[in-house]
């Protein structure tokens, strides 16, 4: 176990600001006026699924989805553009394979907010909320908002699978530490979602569902029952041990949940399309996840933002913080691999016809600086891009998501929207509504206090 969850064992109390941002928002909330969901608004309800793809240390908006080839060379950066197959839409010359598909999929040009340090931006993307430490790097606590899986485990927890919300390829690392915003936070560590880390190996997968020799299948599904009667009846709530070791029990006796984990039932040459590295792998799981009805699936690109200062020739440690060096760590590292495994990712859930009901989501937690540069402070000589949350591109497609548009725009040199500026809490609304869940609703602590969902609208203009 990680050292982190062991720590999140103990009964850390929250301080007194912890308290003020838990229990002062929960009081607004109870007063703010609730919107109706009305099934008839568009995509209201048409996904079954939600599959997160997150770009961990943000995903350079100008070397991908909006390059501005009219632009400087300070500012277009070293790479070339492509057409795609939307007239007068182009992307980085190194996406060949996403712009063949770019008919298939919406792109939002004008994701905006200004928080500029991953901890706490991740936070943002991964709750819909803001850090009370804006811009900094700060450890997850129990008084954390919730991830968004384990809202819809709070407010819509799944009879069809042991795990409502599951993280793939993680703990996500901003840049060695554990990330906030992707357990349970105040809901308690029942909520957490399930996390799996490197997936290339299957075999230790499929054997992390076994029992010691000396415990039967029936001796296991005795203990189970056991403790659901212990938690069932533990006043006034269940501890998160009880909760989770009820869950585990639930996990490992699921004959769907191994099978879903076992990815040697998958053709080799699918798996190789896929690409035999962990985002590549961690993308195939997905897919199979939400084929067997998993509603919640995040899966961490790059599990680490910037590995790459450590492991410079490990491509499966790359992230997309490239301070320096941008156009080579993109061009050898990021890209391929990036471009390869989400379209086929894209075109696997089509052809199973999951893509239906399944809304996929491409984002990180910023965008890049407009201007190259070299900066001193970090390892690299050639240049690359800061930080920028002024704008940056999310993509989603599925369920009900109008296929090949763009929403908002951004300006001349991709710094600020130009049009339809979307917030963090607008994309959060965004997912909730195609789930079906209105997000104005609310949901309840273990204290009973309301929260609303989420703090945005649903940009209704992105289904149709």
């Amino acid at each position: 176990m990680l050292p982190f969850l062991a720590e999140l064992r103990s009964s850390i109390l929250p301080s007194r600001r912890d308290w003020l941002r838990v229990g002062v928002p929960s009081l607004l909330a109870a007063t703010l006026p609730r919107l109706k969901a009305d099934p008839r608004r568009p995509g209201f309800g048409r996904a079954k699924s939600v599959l997160v793809v997150f770009t961990s240390g943000g995903q350079s908006q100008l070397d991908t989805w909006d390059p501005k080839p009219d632009a400087p060379v300070e500012i277009r950066g070293a790479f070339g553009s492509i057409p795609t197959a939307l007239p007068g839409v182009r992307f980085c010359e190194h996406l060949p394979q996403l712009a063949k598909m770019a008919d298939k999929f919406s792109l939002v040009r004008s994701v905006t907010h200004d928080d500029l340090d991953h901890g706490s931006a991740c936070y943002l993307a991964l709750t819909g909320q803001r850090h009370p430490r804006k811009s900094s790097n700060p450890p997850p606590k129990p008084s954390d908002f919730p991830a968004f899986g384990a809202i819809l485990k709070r407010v819509r927890p799944t009879d069809r699978f042991p795990q409502t919300a599951i993280h793939v390829n993680g703990p996500l690392l901003a840049p060695l530490e554990v990330a906030p915003g992707q357990y349970g936070g105040f809901l308690g560590r029942g909520y957490d979602p399930y996390t799996v880390g490197n997936v290339t190996d299957t075999d230790d997968l499929v054997e992390g569902f076994g029992f010691p020799e000396n415990v039967t299948l029936e001796r296991a599904a005795a203990r189970r029952k056991l403790v659901g009667e212990l938690e069932r009846h533990a006043r006034p709530l269940p501890t998160d041990q009880l909760t989770l070791a009820r869950q585990a029990y639930d996990f490992l006796l699921s004959p769907v949940a191994r099978d879903a984990f076992d990815l040697d039932r998958e053709p080799a040459k699918l798996r190789e399309r896929y690409g035999r590295h962990r985002s590549g792998q961690a993308c195939l799981l997905a897919r199979r996840l939400v084929e067997a009805g998993v509603p919640w699936v995040t899966v961490f690109f790059n599990h680490c933002i910037r590995g790459q200062d450590h492991h410079p020739t490990d491509t499966d440690q790359y992230g997309w913080d490239t301070h320096n060096d941008i156009f080579d760590a993109m061009r050898t590292h990021l890209l391929p691999r990036f471009d390869g495994s989400v379209s086929v990712l894209l075109e696997d859930l089509r052809v199973r016809g999951l893509l239906e009901t399944t809304l996929v989501v491409v984002m990180g937690e910023f965008g890049r600086s407009p201007r190259v540069g070299v900066e001193k402070n970090f390892l690299g000589s050639s240049p690359g891009r800061k930080h920028w949350g002024g704008c940056y591109t999310v993509m989603l497609a599925g369920a009900g998501i109008r296929p090949g548009a763009t929403y908002g725009s951004s300006d001349r040199i991709a710094a600020y929207p130009g049009e339809n500026p979307v917030t963090p809490g607008d994309l959060a609304a965004t997912l909730f509504h195609a789930l079906g869940i209105d997000p104005a609703s609310h949901f309840h602590d273990g204290s009973n206090r309301p929260y609303r969902i989420a703090t945005g609208d649903p940009i209704l203009g992105l289904f149709g």
